[in-house]
Order: structure tokens, then sequence, then C-alpha cells
């Protein structure tokens, strides 16, 4: 049930990505424009993404269980840490170059043209090669605890 759910769900999202626009880089390289030629769309879409994330989140914090019966598992962290900032910039960087954020990119993918493709290679390598540092630096860390 939860995977047929997580599909719904999905291409719930995909869709209203497509309905909205989101899925045209154009719209975001209009919406980060600000000394051209200005399209205010997107931030009126983040702001509803906003508007129901909020009260989703603050239905979620009250419930021991998800509609589905899952124990819930919401986010615990609140530092705001250097991994979090240069994350951030890197996300902020690679969408204002390329148009594109991981959602609207893979919704695109279904349009058959090479740019989403593109940018889904780069970001999935991207995530790979983050994953592999990841686990050097752990192994590195773990041998240097046991050398001590």
């Amino acid at each position: 049930m939860q995977v047929i759910m997580a599909l719904i769900v999905g291409l719930v999202f995909g869709i209203g990505l497509i309905v909205s626009g989101m899925t045209d880089p154009s719209k975001v390289i209009g919406f980060l424009d600000l000394a051209g030629d200005w399209d205010p769309s997107l931030g009126l879409v983040m702001a509803g993404a906003i508007l129901v994330g909020l009260l989703a989140f603050r239905l979620a914090a009250g419930r021991k269980r998800s509609l589905l019966g899952d124990v819930m598992r919401l986010p615990t962290a609140t530092q705001i840490d250097r991994r979090l900032v240069f994350g951030g910039l890197a996300f902020g960087a690679g969408w204002g170059l390329a148009g594109y954020c991981p959602g609207p990119a893979l919704a695109s993918l279904a349009s058959g043209n090479a740019k989403p493709l593109l940018f889904s290679a780069a970001m999935l390598t991207g995530m790979a090669i983050f994953e592999l540092v990841e686990r050097l630096r752990a192994r590195s860390r773990l041998a240097a605890q046991t050398v001590r």
C-alpha cells in the first residue's frame, strides 16, 4: 500500500509541477532575474508549497503514526551548520545555472529533451560522489578511533 501511495503522491506532485509551469527552466531563470524581466510566478508556487507544508507538518507533529500506520519520523535537526550552508549554496547555484531543481528535472524527463536528462545524470553523479566521500570519511574516522 505504501508503494502505491508513494506513486500516487509522486504523480500528483509531478502533475502539479507541470501544470504550474515549474518544469520550464525559463520560469526559474525569470524568477531569479531580478534586474531583467522578472517573473514572480515561482514565488507564488513556493508560497503555496510552504503553506501546504506548514499545515502538513503541524498535523503530523501531533501524531504517533502516519495515516498508513507507520511510525512517524519527523526531522529533529535544528542546527544550521557549515554543511547545510554550503549544500544550500551548491543547490542554489545549480538551480540558478540550469533552471532545474530535482523534482522538476525528474518530471521534465518525460519531455524527451536532453537538458533534463543531462541535469538528472549530473545530479545523480553528484549524489554518488557525495555518498562515496561520506563513506570514505566514516571509514577514516573509524580507523582513527581504532588506533587510539
